[in-house]
């Protein structure tokens, strides 16, 4: 019987999932993702190399396995076809591997317009979106004026919805925002061009997920950004327009979800956010410039600087209960190699009082000032490390306090960024311990 796992960032996005996806490949028959769009890019490192994919699913380096985009992804055509280009330079056959769910959502020419004119008509206030039209595509969606993948396939039924789309978006860029509007034939005969390209690709990706689980197969769905970017859930309005957590995985796919296994939480050993909105722990300092630093901090997709700050395990707590995770996989704990000292924050003071679960409003979570458990740190380092035995005692302290805080089993822990420098203590398709050492070390 084949088990169906779903992998997710638990704080705010850039946790290291793209390593941890690639990883687990090797056992799984399908790759999914389910939300989000090309505004996240999950990095890969396979023996030296680096590729950075943003829509296409981590698995589509792996010949036994059928990549699929469901129906909760906004895709941009444009920017899928470059990144299959991009995948199909080095030898990658992307088509032969990937089917497109018909129900996606386009993003056009004119979201991206409407994305950037805002951001910018709010100055100070920005949201700090990546300005590649994911929000106003997810609007499109939920106005029912969306124009989906499936719709490019009838010339007749394109022409009459995209018209129908243009004249509104157009009228709020030039009488809203005083902005020059996209042209509708021009913007047709790109899309025109384009089918003849994305049409194999179509797919009933329902259906052939069923067929999956039918004929026990491995599937593993695959999160993009975190879930303290939660549309519902996250720190509102300093979020994605999709749904981050575990529960979207069903809707975004049209797969049940008591065929879930296993879900796996991807977290940092310390975090790390981009763009606007509250952050407790955020470090101003020659520690948060370490790990900037050591961590190699900048977004894969904007190259945007990301703010750094201690683990946050209040926030973590509050990932943990939207998803029910099943265990976590630590990520990035060599960039705390060298610091005499290593922080975890363990509860907020709101108002003069201790307070232990992350505000709903972001007006007080961002008068949250975190209290701190310290902790020694260690001179040794721990990169490329793949055995817990082998990591310096305090590291393994470290890692054993954040279990025993999170209450969920640390089962992988990301060493560096190749696959190979990788502690795994319990494989989530295998659901057993790997190592005996921490299997005695937690009792």
């Amino acid at each position: 019987m084949g088990k169906s796992i779903v992998i997710l960032g638990s704080q705010w996005g850039d946790e290291g999932k793209g390593k941890i996806v690639d990883m687990l490949m090797d056992q799984a028959s399908a790759a999914v993702r389910f939300q989000g769009g090309h505004n996240a890019g999950h990095t890969l490192v396979i023996d030296g190399q680096k590729t950075i994919l943003r829509l296409i699913p981590s698995g589509i380096l792996h010949k036994h396995v059928q990549c699929l985009i469901g129906n909760g992804v906004v895709i941009s055509p444009t920017a899928l076809l470059e990144e299959i280009d991009e995948l199909e330079k080095r030898g990658v056959p992307v088509v032969e591997r990937l089917r497109i769910s018909e129900a996606c959502v386009l993003i056009l020419p004119y979201h991206v317009a409407l994305d950037r004119a805002r951001e910018q008509a709010r100055g100070k206030a920005a949201i700090g979106t990546t300005g590649r039209g994911i929000g106003p595509a997810y609007e499109d969606k939920v106005a029912r004026r969306a124009i989906r993948f499936g719709d490019l396939f009838n010339e007749k039924q394109l022409r009459e919805k995209l018209e129908a789309v243009l004249t509104y978006h157009n009228f709020v860029l030039q009488h809203y925002h005083g902005h020059e509007p996209i042209e509708f034939e021009q913007l047709l005969e790109n899309l025109l061009m384009m089918i003849p390209r994305l049409k194999p690709m179509r797919a009933d990706v329902t259906a052939l997920l069923s067929e999956y689980r039918d004929e026990g197969k491995n599937i593993l769905f695959e999160g993009a950004q975190g879930t303290l970017l939660d549309i519902d859930h996250g720190t509102y309005p300093y979020v994605t327009s999709s749904n981050t957590v575990a529960g979207a995985a069903s809707v975004g796919s049209g797969y049940g979800l008591r065929q879930f296994n296993y879900i796996l939480g991807i977290t940092k050993a310390y975090t790390t956010r981009v763009g606007a909105g509250p952050f407790p722990t955020e470090l101003d300092d020659e520690v948060g410039k370490h790990l900037s630093v050591q961590g190699n901090e900048f977004g894969s997709v904007t190259g945007r600087p990301r703010r750094c700050g201690w683990l946050d395990m209040v926030a973590l707590h509050k990932s943990i209960q939207l998803n029910s995770f099943s265990g976590l996989c630590i990520t990035k704990l060599d960039v705390l190699d060298g610091l005499p000292t290593v922080k975890i924050c363990v509860a907020y003071k709101l108002q003069g009082k201790e307070c232990k679960y992350l505000p709903i409003e972001t007006e007080k979570f961002a008068a949250c000032e975190p209290i701190y458990k310290e902790l020694p740190g260690w001179t040794e380092s721990t990169s490329r490390i793949r055995r817990f035995k082998d990591l310096p005692v305090n590291a393994q302290k470290y890692l054993l306090y954040i279990e025993e805080l999170a209450g969920v089993p640390i089962d992988i822990i990301s060493t560096g960024p190749d696959r190979k420098d990788t502690i795994l203590l319990r494989h989530p398709f295998e659901s057993v311990e790997t190592d005996p050492f921490v299997a005695e070390e937690r009792t």
